[in-house]
Order: C-alpha cells, then sequence, then structure tokens
C-alpha cells in the first residue's frame, strides 16, 4: 500500500472506503481479519482475508473432521486518475479457494456455477458494478514417495475484479458482504441464498 504521510495524504474517499473495511467484524462461520495489501497495484490499496470454519454441528452433519472450509482476500483498490481499464477510480481484486469432492472434478459447469454466485451475491446486495472479469480454476493435488499416503484433493479457486459504482464510499460494504456470501457459499455452508445453485459434494 502507498506510503501515507502529511505531504501525500490518502485522499478522503480511500480513507473512508478503508474505515469501512477495518470495521469489519467476524460473522457466524467466518473469521475476518486485516491483511497487507499488495504492492504495486495502484497508489492506495487496503485488503481482508477471511477464513470459513466449520463448527461440531456442520461436522456432524456431514460426517466429516473438517475445520477449514474455504479462504480468501478481498482488496480495495484505488488511483485518483481512474485507469481506463477499471472505468472508475475504485478497483476490487478477490480470491476464493475451497476443497470440493472429487466428482466435481470433470463437472463442466463448475466455473460457469461459481461465477455466478459472485454475480448472484453482487445482485442481492444492490451492488452496481463495472468491467467486472475473473477465472475459476480446479486445482488437484497429488502427493507422491514418502507423502503418497496423502490423499489427492481438488480445490477451487475463483479469483475475480470489478469496479465499485459508489454513491458514498461507505456503500463498499454492500461488495464486503457480497464477497461474505460468496466465501461461505463457495465452502458449501448451508443455508444458500436463495436463488443460488448448488452443486453436488460432500458439503452440501
Amino acid at each position: 500500500m502507498a506510503e501515507l504521510s502529511p505531504i501525500h495524504p490518502a485522499p478522503e474517499a480511500f480513507s473512508r472506503v478503508r474505515a469501512v473495511l477495518a470495521e469489519a467484524a467476524d460473522v457466524p462461520h467466518v473469521t475476518v481479519s486485516a491483511i497487507r495489501a499488495p504492492n504495486g497495484l495502484a497508489p492506495f490499496a487496503a485488503a481482508v482475508g477471511a477464513e470459513v470454519h466449520a463448527d461440531a454441528a456442520f461436522q456432524r452433519a456431514t460426517g466429516e473432521e473438517i475445520d477449514e472450509l474455504a479462504t480468501g482476500r478481498i482488496v480495495v483498490l484505488h488511483d485518483p486518475s481512474s485507469p481506463e481499464e477499471w472505468e472508475g477510480d475504485f478497483r476490487i481484486v478477490s480470491y476464493v479457494r475451497a476443497e470440493l469432492e472429487h466428482e466435481l472434478g470433470p463437472e463442466p459447469m463448475l466455473g460457469a456455477v461459481a461465477w455466478s454466485w459472485l454475480t448472484d451475491a453482487l445482485e442481492t446486495h444492490g451492488c452496481a458494478i463495472r468491467a467486472a472479469g475473473g477465472t475459476t480454476t480446479k486445482v488437484l493435488s497429488e502427493s507422491f514417495g514418502t507423502l503418497a499416503d496423502r490423499p489427492s484433493t481438488i480445490d477451487l479457486e475463483l479469483r475475480a475484479s470489478w469496479t465499485p459504482v459508489l454513491a458514498e464510499p461507505e456503500d463498499v460494504a454492500g461488495h464486503f458482504d457480497a464477497w461474505i456470501d460468496l466465501l461461505t457459499t463457495v465452502a458449501g455452508l448451508p443455508p444458500l441464498p436463495a436463488g443460488v445453485t448448488a452443486l453436488p459434494g460432500r458439503r452440501r
């Protein structure tokens, strides 16, 4: 994040956005924490990380001793020059990752459904956006040699970015809430938001 000083203070709009993120609190199953924003992406940046955990009731319901269901981070960038590709002076960058059931590996619609979880969450929270883009990736991890006893895993990774249309800087709260919904949906925590399509798997 850009170094701030009395000579080069953060713009007021960014300071108000950063204050919203700083006030982000844990919600059921989700632990939220401030993290260091990556350097070089924009003159100003603030970041938050989150982890979704299973409680005892969820573990009993699934029959699995799982603690961490999903992880993610969200970064809010600010460039007062409004880069042309952003179509605005703020940009949100998101990353989420969760382990999936093995039978979902060949699921052809997995990427499209995961992307719809993001767009549906933003719509549900009334978030206007521009220039949204992203990728979904299935990551197969296999172990060999002395680690051959470890079971293979399949993870879903969703990387996305979009430009929030903010009437007021505090409106970024809706985008953060939508991202939390995305994270819990990827983790498979019931109940899913109304209208959200679920994929079959161990966490459903």
